[in-house]
């Protein structure tokens, strides 16, 4: 037989399934295929009768393209969704879009410029409407590309009428609640978009502003200055300088421009003050700031006088300091709000221009002054200010404090500042009349928190991030001055201006608004929608307006719950999850929560999921202005949607994450690795039919068992995984198990059973099953991770199936498979063969062996499988240790040996190779075997039967 070309009997692997992934055209395809299948619509049918689990999508603003931050949100979404599927729930997922407010209307605005001061709004309502749709569109097609499945022909638009009518239902019954008040509060206000905004809607930049302290003088107010010294001796002190007009309190302030407002000095009663002498003046400040005062303001004191705290008391209330330079005596007030962590412990109070003091000027009685228009201008109370832009002013401000002889100490300060969230730019706190949300009526605050308590957060942190928030948020301001949004239905009294928000009128406009949507405000006449007859409840007079302030956009999110969880009939109110960036506590989270507290007393979610966001390598927030991010279809067409898919299944997505070619090449390499074990698998199956070929669990051979037995702990720890919505250690798992378990060890031990084992024979169809049970585990398991993969991998596995791996379940658990005794004999094997290896490579690097296969091994006679080894020179240890033979080493033999090594680990005896290791007691040799190469397994034999093959391929060749 010399010559013969064993090769053509060898059963080596074949398939159609590709090496090349090629993701950017073969995921498209699939795409089709599943749109051609109506895969979702048959998936929801599939789990017609399993239990609902809905995961609520927290709708993204149609305002661009997806970017990688957006796909991190979506694909983690898609984990969910998926997962929960192959769960076995029936797991609705309807997607949604935000598309009203600031963002829309800010991008139309700045393409119309000057234009969008004049425009109708009517008008410029149409242009966000068209606006938000065509990026609605182009949305819909990036979050599909990634692989994204959800009822995508039917989302919810916050811009749609049945919508904008479930919208104003909540603000109805948020009205009837008593939870809703109009007032003149101060607000964060941009003046460049010329609206309110609330904090959510505010991010903290970097902002260089003038740091100032200015003196203001104590006026005769008081009575006898000297009364506020402590010690009767310094009383005397004390009086001359009041008398003099030489007694000051000194405030610290980074925004001079608020100066023009200001009606009073806030102290802390539980703070000492004292004044500092300095030549002739004296400035109060508290007593542990006076160090850090004394150094910023490089005052020379030549000493300290202790104030008494409770003649400070005794003031409290009065006007007794002297506006540096407006025309007014300003009141000592005591706030909380006073704090020593800097300045000087006197805080300038403009409750126009501040919360916290808006409140402490609330309890003493003041209005607030706000001498500043819509658009950041001074307005004629301003005095010497007015008509100049407040930030545009703060020079000239601290100029003329100096020239006056108020300023002690100036300079720059780089800080955290409130900026717009949408154009960028430093706002103001302004007080406006608005809508407002009072967040403690009837216990809302405390209700919200106990909610907060209840619902599972994860990660476990962020639990007190939201929490944190509730306990000082302030009232919600709700109205917007812009045009595009969901407008409130307020009437106005022409006659005295009482603005009113009447249940009444609330309704005719949300069946209107639900029939025609919410444009039908600005042009249907005010008789459309107030009741016949309808008179000013302050006035009587009949001659009545429409306000045409706008909700809040998170107003609008926040009634999603409502309005799609609540009216949507595959979904149920609330929601098992939902999941947004960690920052949504301040948004969508803390906005959902009111709304639904408030209505309904629960929260509209059990469990809430945060992500980080996502940055650059370099740890950037990644932004198209830094150059340093890129669109998600960008992204896919060069890696694929299932790399990036992985990239963040491999990452923590709890905590911010660094993207960039470093982890894009690594989890490439993964996906590689993987798709190469699946085809693998499917090279080695391609004529097996379970049906007809898999072999019971009883007759399988001892390794084959043992795969199945890792099989069933991978299941368990991937499905505990994804029920903790753990992806990444799912995706580890998973991914360990294809490339150490599978690749590694099993293809590795079982690659010469499968080729050269007989076609039909009991070893290569054991080891066909094993392969069989494990890519379907593995496809499960991957599935939701990467679906397109999964379902092409699934279209080439053998037998009978469904027509996508999307409609199964994760693989049920198989008790006989969950064999401790067999895992326990087979980690003592895999030790050993640890320690075989070593002992092989220490032959192969002296020249004694090329390969594996030309070595024998003598192992301990208690290894395991051990006889079954010494009488079948392919048995499951020659198999295990890639080797011609394995024998026994006897109790005696092996004592000798180790008395021989004199504690060396390896050594050489004639030939024979020795390794012990002490702590596995362990004695292994090794010698090169005799006898000549099977030409067809290359494994060594010498029975003398064939000068070519072994007793083994002997048999193959001539049965087949």
């Amino acid at each position: 037989m010399a010559g013969t070309d064993y090769k053509s009997t060898l059963r080596l692997p074949k398939t159609d399934f590709p090496m090349k992934a090629n993701l950017a055209k073969r995921e498209p395809e699939t795409l089709k295929k599943w749109d051609e299948a109506n895969l979702y619509s048959r998936l929801m049918q599939s789990r017609k009768d399993a239990p609902t689990w809905v995961l609520h999508d927290g709708p993204p603003y149609a305002n661009g393209r997806v970017h990688l931050g957006t796909a991190l949100n979506k694909i983690l979404k898609d984990f969910v969704v998926r997962s929960r599927s192959m769960l076995g729930y029936r797991s609705p997922f309807v997607p949604g879009w935000d598309c009203g407010g600031m963002p829309i209307e800010h991008k139309v605005s700045r393409e119309l410029g000057s234009r969008a001061r004049t425009i109708p709004k009517q008008e410029l309502r149409k242009l966000c409407r068209a606006e938000a749709q065509k990026w609605v569109e182009l949305q819909r097609q990036d979050f599909r590309r990634l692989g994204c499945i959800g009822d995508w022909p039917h989302p919810y638009l916050t811009m749609a009428p049945e919508y904008d009518a479930a919208e104003i239902a909540v603000l109805r019954a948020l009205v009837a609640g008593g939870y809703v008040y109009r007032g003149l509060r101060p607000v964060h206000w941009c003046f460049d978009c010329r609206t309110a905004l609330a904090e959510a809607e505010v991010e903290y930049r970097e902002h260089r502003s003038p740091s100032i302290y200015v003196a203001f003088q104590v006026n005769a107010n008081i009575g006898d200055g000297g009364a506020l010294a402590k010690s009767d001796a310094d009383r005397e002190e004390l009086r001359s300088a009041h008398r003099a007009g030489k007694l000051f309190a000194v405030i610290w302030t980074t925004t001079p421009w608020t100066l023009p407002a200001n009606l009073g000095i806030s102290l802390n009663e539980t703070f000492d003050y004292i004044a500092l002498n300095c030549g002739d003046r004296y400035f109060i400040v508290a007593t542990q700031l006076a160090d850090s005062v004394e150094r910023d303001c490089a005052l020379k004191v030549d000493r300290r006088i202790a104030l008494a705290r409770d003649a400070l008391k005794r003031l409290d209330g009065k006007d007794i300091f002297r506006h540096p330079f407006v025309n007014r005596d300003v009141k000592l007030m005591y706030g909380e709000h006073v704090t020593a962590d800097a300045g000087t412990g006197l805080v300038h109070t403009a409750p126009g221009h501040g919360h916290e003091d808006f409140t402490t000027g609330q309890r003493y009685g003041l209005a607030p002054l706000t001498p500043v228009d819509a658009s950041g201008v001074f307005t004629n109370e301003a005095g010497q200010w007015a008509g100049r832009n407040v930030f545009d002013s703060n020079a000239d401000i601290v100029a003329h404090l100096k020239s006056i002889g108020a300023l002690i100490h100036s300079q720059d300060l780089t800080h955290s500042y409130p900026h717009c969230w949408r154009c960028r730019k430093p706002v103001i706190f302004r007080a406006t009349e608005q809508w407002f949300l009072n967040i403690d009526h009837a216990g809302l605050r405390e209700k919200i928190i106990a909610e907060i308590d209840k619902v599972q957060w994860v990660p476990a942190w962020s639990r007190d991030r939201i929490r944190n928030m509730t306990e000082v948020r302030p009232d919600w301001c709700l109205s917007r001055q812009k045009a595009w949004g969901v407008p409130i239905p307020a009437v106005r009294c022409e006659k005295c201006g009482h603005v009113a928000l009447d249940d009444a009128t609330m309704a005719r406009a949300e069946g209107i608004f639900g029939r025609e949507g919410s444009d039908a405000w600005f042009t249907r006449p005010v008789s459309d929608f107030i009741a016949p007859g309808y008179k000013c409840a302050k006035c009587g007079a009949n001659e009545i307006a429409k306000e045409e302030d706008v909700l809040d956009v998170w107003f609008d999110s926040g009634s999603s719950q409502a309005a799609v969880l609540g009216r949507r009939k595959e979904l149920t109110w609330p929601a098992d999850a939902y999941l947004e960036a960690v920052e949504q506590a301040r948004g969508w989270f803390g906005s959902s929560l009111v709304c639904a507290v408030a209505e309904h007393g629960k929260a509209p979610f059990r469990t809430v999921i945060s992500h980080g966001l996502t940055l650059d390598e370099k740890g950037r927030k990644m932004s198209k202005s830094l150059g340093n991010t890129e669109d998600a279809a960008d992204a896919v067409n060069r890696l694929g949607a299932d790399v990036i898919r992985l990239v963040y299944a491999s990452l923590d997505y709890s905590a911010d994450m660094n993207l960039g070619d470093t982890i894009f090449n690594a989890v490439s390499e993964a996906y590689r690795k993987i798709r190469n074990t699946c085809r693998f698998i499917l090279g080695n199956l391609s004529d097996f039919d379970p049906a007809r070929d898999e072999v019971r669990y009883a007759d399988m051979l001892d390794f084959d068992r043992f795969m199945l037995a890792r099989i069933e702990k991978l299941k368990a720890a991937c499905r505990s995984a994804y029920e903790r919505f753990d992806f990444q250690a799912a995706y580890h798992l998973v991914q360990n198990f294809a490339v150490v378990d599978v690749s590694s060890l099993y293809i590795d031990v079982a690659r010469d059973r499968l080729y050269c084992s007989g076609e039909k024979s009991r070893e290569r169809r054991s080891a066909q099953t094993a392969l069989y049970w494990t890519l379907d585990t593995m496809l499960r398991i991957l599935a939701p991770l990467i679906p397109y993969t999964a379902e092409e991998v699934y279209a080439h596995v053998p037998g009978a199936k469904e027509a996508s791996v999307h409609l199964l379940t994760f693989a049920e658990p198989r008790a006989e498979w969950d064999d401790s005794a067999l895992l326990s004999r087979w980690d003592r094997l895999l030790k050993i063969r640890g320690e075989a290896l070593k002992l092989l490579e220490a032959m192969r690097q002296a020249g004694t062996i090329g390969a594996p296969l030309e070595a024998t091994l003598a192992v301990p006679v208690d290894t395991p499988l051990l006889a079954q080894s010494t009488v079948d020179k392919h048995g499951p240890l020659e198999e295990l240790f890639i080797v011609s033979d394995v024998a026994s080493i006897g109790d005696d033999d092996a004592a000798k040996l180790r008395e021989t090594a004199a504690g060396r680990a390896d050594f050489n005896l004639d030939g024979t190779y020795v390794r012990i290791v002490p702590e596995l007691s362990l004695v292994l040799t090794g010698r090169r075997a005799p006898g000549i190469k099977c030409q067809r397994c290359w494994c060594y034999f010498d029975d003398g039967g064939d000068p070519e093959l072994c007793p083994r391929c002997r048999a193959v060749v001539r049965g087949g």
